[in-house]
């Protein structure tokens, strides 16, 4: 990571000087703190735990609502009678599905899977690849399985927020505060209209006041998201237990037997059903995603501790109200309650899910930091809205467009029954992508035998598949949205990258080393001006492309010159006594290494001040810094198609400039561009 016009690579594996780090946090750990936890390192266990019901569990918390009901009402355009067998097979497959791929699958093995504590299908992206370093064509494939997963992940990013605040917001039509439909058939169709336009508008509402307060960031309202969580998933469990109470017979759902019976007498209708049942684990990508904010610990005992018992007894209870009462198929959830706890309810759903979007939004800010990293995205305007969260950060760009996007499937689908039909087919494809990356760490990397890697990846894979399958079904009923999504982001992150390693080829292709440079000056000494000029490079030990430009143009070169390169390590924290590397090149050339963790925020006035230790004294206040700026344009040269030329041209444009990331004085900065064919 360095200047604007070092180009990216594709290789997960590069943390080097190209890709800006992963930023948040202070600018030192603190003494004896841990360093895993994003700021969270002073917090208790319980305390963590309760922060991560808030983060981690808000988007499987709230399927609850919606689950059972596209299973069951006569609403839903994939729906099922309310008979004593469905009821029993429907509630047993989502039980197991929770216990298959969450419990087991999730909790057990993958956040096992940790990069230096991040996780996240980018994290397992890089592991893999970490795994296949000699095998050049399988380490493509896991790229591109990395890459297109992530990119699946937006379009999760923008259905989420739509269909879980649409869904509480229902509840006030489905728990009758909004009275009863009329008996008159035209009538009815007309009051059934209004009632679902003011949903709409009300969702509508709430999600613009959700993605307008995002610049303000979640610090201070990240302290009451956990509670109120907390208390959600209480509810969930009281709710459960009250219909328990009528009948214990749905506990005979924990008999895998009954999910097994359903399905192979079920006919084709029971294996559509697995495209809603599979609703009930939408959000288990998130706990590994979220695992770098609060570490494995916290997640686990915040899971087997309240949320999965929470959501077994409410999936149970709902399941003997549907026993004793089918008519209530219509919405199970909200007929649970007594009339006078609806409105209440109501007003806690739609908190619950309002937390569960803010938690998505948050995800898919972390995401695109990821990417950004990683180099498959231009540099973005990313504001750090905590000193000591790394997760607290806001970009403008993807806020609005989320916003856009949500409020367009709202107006669009108006149900959330009809959101469901495009809910499930980017988590499902997701979920077995992590599937097969796991299997490549836990073969090549971490070397188990290929009969345990494989039969354990074998089974959730087929589980995985089987979903996957019955999601696609839904394909012309809206599945299409999520999918349509992941490809242009992964064309997106695939042309950046592509791009950045043509360019970074065709600018290597002229350069030369800084040795080399420093002996022809001394040979041939340019005209001296005074003061320090500070030239950043991607690449240590290579001549800037700026410096040559400066000297073709000016034909001089400052008394005292400075090759700063930045690199991002591995490591979250890089201590003080190994950031700063000062070398000196000899008749006033110096070359500077600055080493951050990726959790660290690279701040270079500050970082050059640190350099006076090593014997070099620096004011960045008065020295000039020179960054290039690439012109790209598209040739008829063998590289990427000419429209991906043009796509990669116009993201380069909109990139955000280096001064600026960098904290640079912009009265300090000059900028040399240079025309690069690719």
């Amino acid at each position: 990571m360095t200047d604007h016009n070092a180009p990216d690579t594709p290789d997960p594996e590069d943390r080097s000087s190209t890709h800006p780090p992963v930023v948040g946090g202070k600018e030192d750990p603190p003494p004896g703190g841990r360093r895993g936890n994003h700021g969270l390192h002073k917090l208790s266990t319980a305390t963590l735990v309760i922060a991560a019901l808030g983060v981690v569990f808000g988007d499987i918390g709230t399927s609850p609502i919606y689950t059972l009901k596209e299973c069951f009402s006569p609403a839903s355009p994939h729906h099922i009678a309310a008979t004593h067998g469905n009821i029993l097979g429907v509630v047993s497959l989502v039980l197991w599905a929770l216990i298959l791929l969450i419990c087991v699958k999730y909790l057990v093995y993958i956040l096992r899977a940790d990069n230096k504590g991040e996780g996240g299908v980018l994290s397992l992206m890089v592991l893999a690849a970490h795994g296949m370093t000699e095998q050049v064509r399988r380490r493509g494939v896991i790229i591109i399985l990395g890459l297109f997963g992530a990119a699946l992940l937006f379009g999760d990013g923008i259905i989420t927020p739509a269909i879980s605040v649409l869904s509480a917001v229902e509840g006030l039509k489905d728990g009758g505060l909004l009275g009863e439909a009329p008996a008159e058939a035209g009538a009815a169709l007309i009051w059934e209209q209004q009632r679902q336009w003011l949903t709409v508008g009300i969702t509508s509402v709430i999600l613009i006041g959700l993605f307008s307060v995002q610049f303000l960031g979640t610090a201070r309202m990240g302290r009451f998201f956990g509670p109120v969580t907390g208390l959600w998933f209480l509810c969930l469990g009281v709710l459960g237990v009250s219909q328990l109470g009528r009948g214990t017979e749905i506990l005979a759902a924990f008999n895998p037997v009954h999910a097994w019976t359903f399905l192979t007498q079920g006919g084709h209708a029971a294996f559509v059903i697995l495209g809603s049942v599979f609703l009930a684990v939408t959000g288990g990508e998130a706990l590994y995603a979220d695992m770098g904010h609060f570490g494995r610990g916290p997640i686990r005992r915040g899971w087997f501790m309240l949320v999965f018992p929470a959501l077994a007894l409410n999936y149970l209870g709902q399941g003997a109200l549907l026993l004793h009462e089918p008519e209530s198929a219509r919405a199970p959830f909200f007929q649970m309650a007594p009339q006078w706890a609806t409105l209440p309810l109501v007003v806690l759903a739609t908190a619950a899910t309002v937390i569960a979007s803010q938690a998505l939004i948050t995800g898919t800010y972390s995401l695109t930091l990821s990417a950004v990293q990683l180099g498959y995205l231009p540099r973005l305007s990313i504001r750090h809205t905590s000193e000591h969260a790394r997760g607290q950060i806001y970009i403008p760009l993807v806020n609005w467009l989320l916003m856009l996007a949500c409020l367009a499937l709202v107006l669009a689908f108006r149900t959330s029954s009809n959101l469901a039909a495009a809910y499930g087919v980017a988590v499902t494809m997701t979920m077995f992508i992590t599937t097969v990356l796991f299997f490549f760490v836990a073969r090549y990397l971490w070397h188990w035998p290929v009969l345990k890697a494989g039969l354990l990846c074998t089974v959730f894979g087929l589980i995985e598949l089987g979903f996957l399958t019955a999601n696609l079904m839904k394909f012309f009923h809206g599945g299409w949205f999520p999918i349509v999504v992941g490809a242009v982001i992964f064309l997106l992150m695939t042309t950046w990258a592509t791009g950045r390693r043509l360019v970074r080829t065709r600018l290597e292709a002229s350069a030369i080393s800084q040795e080399l440079l420093v002996e022809s000056l001394r040979r041939r000494p340019p005209v001296s001006v005074p003061g320090t000029a500070i030239f950043l490079t991607s690449t240590r030990g290579r001549s800037p492309v700026s410096l040559l430009h400066s000297l073709k143009h000016y034909g001089a070169i400052h008394q005292r010159v400075i090759f700063l390169t930045l690199e991002v390590q591995d490591d979250p924290w890089v201590p003080p006594g190994k950031r700063v590397e000062v070398e000196s090149l000899g008749d006033g050339f110096w070359r500077v290494t600055g080493r951050f963790g990726f959790m660290q925020k690279p701040h270079v006035p500050r970082f050059l001040r640190q350099c006076a230790a090593c014997g070099l004294e620096v004011d960045p206040d008065t020295a000039t810094f020179f960054m290039g700026r690439e012109i790209i344009l598209p040739s008829a040269e063998p590289g990427m198609a000419r429209w991906r030329e043009h796509l990669f041209a116009l993201a380069s444009r909109l990139a955000q400039q280096p001064a600026t990331y960098f904290q640079i004085p912009v009265g300090r900065v000059i900028e040399l561009g240079q025309q690069v064919e690719i």
